[in-house]
């Protein structure tokens, strides 16, 4: 009799489609990334963003990054799949800052939180020198701020919203590139560091 009962409750849940999928977490949380950089050379540089390595499947991380002028001006933009360098050449000064947007995502990875993965690191870089004698010294492209990802799957709440004189900088789109496009999710980038996802309905 219970070998019966188990055959037709059996039965039951293939009919009925009822099946039950465990979640795996992928990754970390977004927060638990942080980019650096390898470069002894003035026009060169090497980033590195950890949540390639992180991030699995590997073969599905997508990176767009986004490098400006302190004006905005692209120095350079592309989008890279299944690696965590980032390596191009330009013509800034030593003298000057570039800031840096890298916006990792993969459609098949999940964090701890449930969300699949779509994070957004904003940083800066400089050029260090680190004089060892008086005579002696090295200089490096650097990570200004150290600042980590964060979760574009996370909305806003009624309590999160605070008004203040923060200046809007520009508008991206998924890929980190300049937008002006409604009807799709677009971030908007403040001068205080802050990113905020919007879908503008027309």
């Amino acid at each position: 009799m219970l070998n019966i009962m188990k055959k037709f409750l059996l039965a039951v849940i293939l009919t009925c489609g009822i099946h039950t999928q465990a979640q795996v977490i992928s990754t970390v949380d977004c927060d638990m990334m942080d980019l650096s950089v390898a470069s002894q050379d003035t026009g060169y540089v090497n980033l590195y963003h950890p949540g390639h390595y992180l991030t699995h499947p590997q073969s599905e991380n997508y990176i767009a990054w986004t490098i400006t002028d302190t004006q905005g001006n692209i120095i350079v933009q592309d989008t890279i799949l299944d690696d965590s360098h980032y390596l191009f050449n330009h013509n800034i000064p030593i003298t000057d800052t570039m800031n840096v947007i890298a916006h990792l995502w993969n459609d098949s990875a999940v964090m701890p939180n449930g969300n699949l993965v779509n994070c957004l690191i904003e940083d800066q870089l400089y050029w260090e020198v680190i004089q060892f004698t008086p005579t002696i010294s090295i200089g490096g492209w650097n990570i200004l701020n150290g600042n980590v990802g964060v979760d574009m799957n996370t909305s806003l709440g009624i309590d999160d919203v605070t008004l203040d004189n923060k200046k809007l900088i520009k508008l991206v789109d998924f890929l980190g590139r300049e937008t002006k496009q409604t009807n799709q999710p677009v971030f908007y980038i403040y001068d205080d560091g802050t990113v905020e996802k919007r879908i503008v309905i027309e």
